[in-house]
């Protein structure tokens, strides 16, 4: 037990971790001191980093919401899915269609122990362990292949998780391995950390502080170029509004957010398979 929080088996509260710290960033419960701190010194550098992470939320609600609604995807795909929380993709897609699959992965013990533990009954989703560094491993998985049916359109989910993917270990070549398993009809959704240098030169400066804070607290992140996260969606035909700052691709009906630095650090698109 930490401040009165059981820790589950597996989960080293010393360190800050992607997961927990972006929980705590959109409001959430699952996080330990240690993420909170890590958290904070972002919030120095961007101090409205927290309307980042309801952004990405958001996105994927919409996202979800029109591959369901709209263009009749029944199955999805979530590869670093990240801890539960309100809204998740299988409650969009449910609302739309009982009958959608969703299949989550994380290699993240938090996130594997209360995405079990929401999805206990639930027999058309499911949670599984497996890192995006191995696609084929996620492809193959079992669990994958008896959930998901891969002659029908599957909806794939990268939000927020190639940022996280050193330039080493080959986030392009990870990306086309993910597209190539898909078959005709498939939609893809990103999320990426960017860095605007080109469009927002002044916004690029803290975003490079950021990222090196970030990397020290939490060892991932890459704030890669608009044609660096383009190119993750390979020949696939890219969705109107295009790759934008998460906030505008399809927004509700609201007032626009303020165009703060958050509002620039992000960018998400979704693109279908010919």
């Amino acid at each position: 037990m930490t401040n009165g929080v059981a820790v589950p088996r597996g989960i080293d509260i010393t360190k800050p971790n992607v997961a927990r710290v972006y929980d705590y960033m959109i409001g959430g419960k699952d996080h330990f001191l240690v993420d909170r701190m890590a958290a904070e010194r972002a919030l120095e550098i961007i101090p409205d980093a927290r309307e980042a992470g309801r952004a990405c939320r958001a996105f994927l609600r919409r996202a979800v919401r029109y591959l369901a609604a709209d263009v009749g995807i029944r199955q999805f795909l979530d590869i670093g899915s990240g801890l539960p929380t309100e809204t998740n993709v299988h409650q969009v897609a449910y609302d739309v269609s009982p009958a959608s699959r969703v299949v989550y992965v994380d290699n993240d013990p938090m996130v594997l122990v209360h995405g079990r533990a929401l999805l206990a009954n639930n027999l058309n989703t499911a949670v599984i362990e497996a890192d995006i560094r191995s696609p084929m491993g996620i492809i193959e998985h079992p669990v994958v292949r008896s959930r998901l049916d891969f002659t029908q359109p599957v909806g794939l989910l990268l939000l927020s998780i190639l940022h996280h993917v050193h330039d080493t270990e080959d986030p392009g070549g990870i990306a086309a391995t993910l597209r190539d398993a898909l078959p005709s009809g498939s939609y893809l959704a990103i999320i990426h950390f960017w860095d605007p240098d080109e469009e927002h030169p002044h916004i690029s400066l803290k975003v490079r502080e950021a990222e090196r804070v970030f990397n020290e607290t939490l060892g991932t992140g890459r704030w890669r170029s608009r044609a660096d996260i383009e190119g993750y969606f390979g020949d696939f035909e890219l969705l109107e509004p295009g790759l934008v700052p998460v906030a505008e691709w399809r927004p509700d009906e609201k007032p626009a957010p303020e165009k703060n630095v958050s509002y620039y650090t992000m960018l998400g698109g979704m693109a279908r398979k010919p």
